[in-house]
């Protein structure tokens, strides 16, 4: 579903809608200066959120950055972490009350893929789409071209002939780790003639320099940097392997959705109103600098702000790509919905990748443990906001044409093994 139709009405219905949060957020202050106890948890204790130096962490980062955390009235401190390890121990024991979060990773942890199985960890928005990509090493550069996935077998068959091929992604189940394997299966690589190993995204680059893997899975800027490095390119981006697909999400600490909801709130429509100023593009070069900084991304801006813009130096001897469908932080007002339907088909991948044993007896009761759809349309109609229809409803995966029912999980998987 669109919601709008033209650039002037994308334009004017963005202003409004930021208005409109602002009213709301006034009345809602003033209402709380009235009544007392209510909400009384963003007084002084910082509510801290964590990320991971990549760039589709922007909108926690501009939410901090213009001011919009304070102007919604709570008090947010970003945490700079070290790994999504890290940032999944950190909000299992409430260290961090949210983070920036591999979509997947709840999933992963629950079912026991990536954690102890049964620790739940709160899905509360999306925070963007597209904007991943897979960088190959080198020695490909004469084998294949970016994006020609037709000799992505041929290559890989030969070389692994030569030395068993590496490849890293990020986090167990996470979702680097799902479209590393995707691509794998749907190019034709034996997964088990492979290695794949877990990295944190700003150690890919460095690891890759000294011949620890021959490719990876990872976010925006660290396939850019190995380009800008001469290492490797750029062989997809993962908007090529499913279109607009979920990428990173606001996660929480179970404890403090249930026990601090107006603060969450007020979390979800500054970052919701950091994403509307993202897409816009002329922002992006802004956003770019500040992400540049140390205490943020700590690389290059003009690698950033490229990729941001979404044009490519993919690197080898192919020049620049294009991209339209770049990464998107609001997308129309389709990027934040946090959808169930997600959530299984990330399960059903771990079960098709025998990377869990034993499926869920129930898909969806799991994402019910996991996604706030509820609060997240509480949000939504404070701030006018339409939320898209399409949830529980099937969808196409770009790369393979697959179409995936979330409601018929098990007849996905059968044509999935032929």
């Amino acid at each position: 579903m669109k919601l709008f139709n033209s650039t002037k009405n994308k334009i004017k219905s963005a202003v409004i809608l930021l208005a409109a949060i602002a009213l709301i957020t006034s009345c809602g202050t003033t209402e709380k200066t009235a009544s007392s106890g209510s909400d009384s948890s963003s007084s002084a204790e910082p509510i801290r959120l964590g990320f991971i130096p990549l760039t589709d962490c922007a909108s926690l980062v501009m939410a901090k950055e213009l001011g919009l955390f304070e102007k919604y009235g709570v008090n947010v401190e970003l945490s700079k972490e070290a790994s999504w390890a890290n940032v999944r121990d950190k909000l299992l024991t409430g260290e961090l009350q949210g983070a920036h979060c591999l979509f997947s990773m709840p999933f992963s942890v629950y079912t026991g893929v990536g954690g102890k199985s049964g620790s739940v960890m709160k899905i509360a928005m999306i925070l963007n789409n597209n904007g991943q990509g897979i960088t190959l090493s080198n020695k490909f550069c004469d084998l294949l071209g970016s994006n020609e996935v037709a000799k992505v077998q041929g290559a890989v068959s030969k070389l692994n002939a030569q030395k068993q091929l590496q490849f890293a992604m990020t986090f167990p189940g996470g979702t680097h780790d799902i479209w590393l394997r995707y691509w794998m299966a749907a190019t034709g690589i034996d997964q088990k003639a492979v290695g794949i190993k877990t990295i944190p995204p700003p150690q890919m680059v460095a690891n890759m320099k000294v011949d620890n893997m021959d490719g990876y899975c990872v976010g925006e800027p660290w396939n850019g940097v190995a380009v800008k490095e001469k290492i490797g390119f750029t062989h997809i981006a993962s908007q090529e392997i499913w279109q607009n697909h979920p990428e990173k999400a606001l996660v929480v600490n179970e404890a403090f959705s249930n026990a601090s909801k107006e603060d969450l709130k007020k979390i979800m429509k500054a970052v919701i109103e950091a994403s509307i100023w993202l897409d816009s593009l002329p922002n992006r070069k802004k956003a770019a600098q500040i992400l540049s900084h140390t205490q943020y991304v700590n690389a290059p801006a003009e690698v950033i702000e490229a990729r941001l813009m979404g044009t490519n130096n993919v690197g080898c001897k192919f020049g620049d790509r294009k991209y339209t469908d770049y990464m998107k932080f609001y997308n129309e007002g389709m990027t934040n919905a946090p959808r169930k339907s997600y959530g299984i088909w990330f399960m059903t991948q771990f079960v098709r990748f025998g990377m869990l044993s034993t499926p869920p007896a129930d898909y969806k009761a799991v994402t019910d443990k996991i996604v706030m759809t509820d609060l997240f349309k509480e949000v939504a109609d404070e701030i006018k906001l339409t939320v898209p229809d399409d949830d529980m409803k099937p969808f196409t995966i770009t790369i393979d044409k697959a179409v995936f029912d979330p409601n018929n999980v098990n007849g996905y998987l059968a044509a999935a093994k032929k």
